[in-house]
């Protein structure tokens, strides 16, 4: 079965062999402004879709819809843009029980993403009152630095083709388009899981055979720098940050510049709650090739199965509390192990930012994701960490607020956007 709740409340150089341009004319969708002003923002997921509607004071709106497992084996095994038309309707229902437009008003253009440059666009409403852009979530795109991007017939073509791969985020773009289509507006993205500033040291892994590969959680880590160095009156680009996201998977990250230099990507550093993070590489080879596991069976243990659900058989972290108030040594040992692992990244992406020519002193420790709700997790990893410099802790990750101010960014005229150039891998 599928739920719904809600609330409501009132150019740099980009990384090496990656390539963007900036946006000229946007499509010549309608330019819109005032305090006023409406961004619908959608970021898909595997279990759910949360949407919201933006204004520059903040959050107008939020809902999630939940998709239950019979929705999820609907599609086992199929492209994942073939969800497309069923998540697309379930978004116009909550929107129009919502009172933003009636029945049929967001997909009555019909059959595929509603692109700009289709031949029916006349059929959009240019100039609807309801939002003045939409944003989706990134998906597995080219590697590409930071920014709000365009969504156009190339990012398009990259996400269908899923060349690295099929993940619910896919979703984002094409929905964006799909909506924005209807309402005579530009679609973006904001800072997609594929966002690449590195410097190129990073990027050697000890094996010609194996590049060192920058994904993680990106929306989130960059929303969370931009919005410390705004509180304390500074600009990101002129402050040297350390970012530690502590989700389902652990990304520490190394900020400098305006850029992010260095980090762990999802297939390395910390465990999590069901991540393996490294592995002993001697270890691993020994298990890929023991037969107990097939592929698919080990990929989902590294990346899904491990962490603390291996060891201690949940991924909840309110359990696993739970457990330790309880005197459970094994949930204690391994929550500290989990916690020290985050530390010494932490300590790691301090040497990164103190090192080189341009090295210098931190200027702030920040702590995000889910796991940043358990004073007891930021406590012990104050322990570890509170040398390095002061830190400031943001619970939660707030991706529809990222989304949303990486669009007003370029409705402001703070930032330009860009458009992804058509991949020739």
């Amino acid at each position: 079965m599928n739920g719904v709740s809600w609330r409501a409340e009132g150019t740099a150089h980009g990384p090496q062999g990656k390539v963007h341009s900036r946006a000229p004319g946007l499509t010549g969708r309608r330019s819109v402004s005032g305090e006023n002003e409406k961004v619908l923002v959608l970021n898909p997921g595997t279990t759910s879709t949360k949407f919201g509607i933006f204004t520059r004071a903040g959050e107008e709106m939020v809902r999630n819809i939940h998709h239950g497992d019979d929705e999820i084996e609907r599609f086992r095994g199929r492209p994942m843009l073939d969800r497309l038309e069923y998540r697309a309707g379930l978004i116009e229902a909550a929107l129009v029980e919502a009172g933003y437009g009636s029945d049929g008003e967001w997909l009555g253009m019909g059959g595929g993403a509603s692109h700009p440059s289709r031949k029916d666009k006349s059929a959009a409403r240019v100039g609807h009152p309801h939002w003045a852009a939409v944003a989706g979530r990134g998906g597995l795109l080219p590697p590409m630095e930071c920014g709000t991007y365009l969504v156009d017939d190339a990012m398009v073509e990259e996400l269908r083709r899923a060349r690295r791969g099929e993940h619910a985020s896919n979703l984002g773009a094409v929905l964006a388009l799909r909506f924005a289509g209807a309402a005579g507006v530009n679609a973006y993205i904001v800072d997609p899981v594929t966002v690449d500033e590195w410097q190129n040291c990073a990027r050697l892994s000890g094996s010609p055979l194996i590049e060192r590969i920058s994904i993680g959680h990106w929306l989130n880590t960059k929303a969370v720098a931009r919005r410390y160095a705004r509180g304390v009156g500074r600009r990101y680009e002129e402050m040297r940050l350390i970012v530690v996201h502590m989700g389902s998977g652990i990304t520490v990250s190394a900020h400098r510049g305006g850029r992010m230099i260095d980090s762990n990507s999802i297939e390395e550093g910390p465990f999590g709650p069901d991540r393996t993070g490294s592995l002993p590489v001697r270890g691993l080879i020994k298990l890929c090739l023991s037969g107990k596991l097939t592929e698919t069976q080990l990929d989902r243990h590294v990346f899904g199965d491990g962490g603390l659900f291996a060891y201690l058989g949940t991924r909840d972290l309110r359990e696993v509390e739970q457990r330790m108030d309880a005197g459970d040594e094994r949930a204690e040992a391994v929550v500290e192990a989990m916690i020290y692992q985050i530390g010494k990244e932490t300590g790691a992406m301090a040497a990164v930012l103190r090192g080189g020519v341009n090295g210098g002193k931190v200027d702030a420790v920040l702590v995000t994701g889910g796991m940043a709700h358990s004073e007891r997790m930021v406590k012990k990893l104050r322990g570890y960490v509170d040398w390095i410099a002061p830190i400031a802790v943001y619970p939660g990750e707030d991706e529809l607020r990222a989304l949303a101010e990486g669009v007003f960014r370029v409705l402001d005229g703070e930032e330009e956007a860009k458009r992804m150039e058509r991949s020739s891998s």
